[in-house]
């Protein structure tokens, strides 16, 4: 590759807007990790907070996902919040996002996120997908297991940001009062 295309390449991304989607129910330091390592790629990154993906029980609603998220952003100017419904190439083509950034964790993530990445780029041509991966301590983390250890568990992870440990022991209280109701 000669330079003048590298540098192409590196200034596509530095000046692209991409868009970060995912349920996030709820936001994980993973989540956080993928989206510190993206703000430093692209010149804007739009966290999208899917609003239905039917794919998923959500313990949280979008609006709470979005106020969790949003607590959690103040360190990056480059980085906003947004919910978006229906398909995500239509939502990125809306926003003019030219780049999707998926977190990978582990070799189980890809099979599903190469084929979304296909289907999205059968859609659109022009809209990329990205992987990038977390941090090695967060490799076997995902929003269920949280959920699951926290809801079910009431244990602390030190795998959530601390307004999403306390969203979740909250949500526990209310579905152990109930529950015992």
């Amino acid at each position: 590759m000669d330079l003048f295309r590298f540098f192409a390449i590196i200034k596509y991304f530095f000046m692209s807007v991409a868009i970060y989607p995912g349920t996030f129910d709820p936001v994980t330091n993973g989540h956080l990790d993928v989206l510190e390592r993206a703000s430093k790629i692209f010149s804007q990154v739009i966290v999208a907070v899917s609003a239905d993906n039917s794919d998923k029980k959500t313990a949280f609603d979008c609006n709470a996902r979005v106020k969790l998220l949003l607590e959690n952003i103040n360190e990056y100017k480059n980085v906003q919040v947004d919910s978006f419904h229906g398909l995500l190439v239509d939502y990125a083509k809306d926003r003019g996002a030219s780049v999707v950034v998926r977190g990978l964790r582990a070799v189980s993530d890809f099979e599903y996120e190469f084929q979304m990445a296909q289907m999205n780029r059968h859609l659109d041509s022009e809209l990329e997908t990205i992987f990038l991966m977390p941090n090695e301590k967060y490799f076997y983390t995902s929003s269920s297991l949280i959920k699951q250890v926290h809801l079910f568990g009431n244990r602390e992870t030190k795998l959530v940001p601390d307004n999403v440990s306390i969203a979740l022991r909250k949500l526990s209280l209310e579905n152990q009062n109930r529950e015992g109701a």
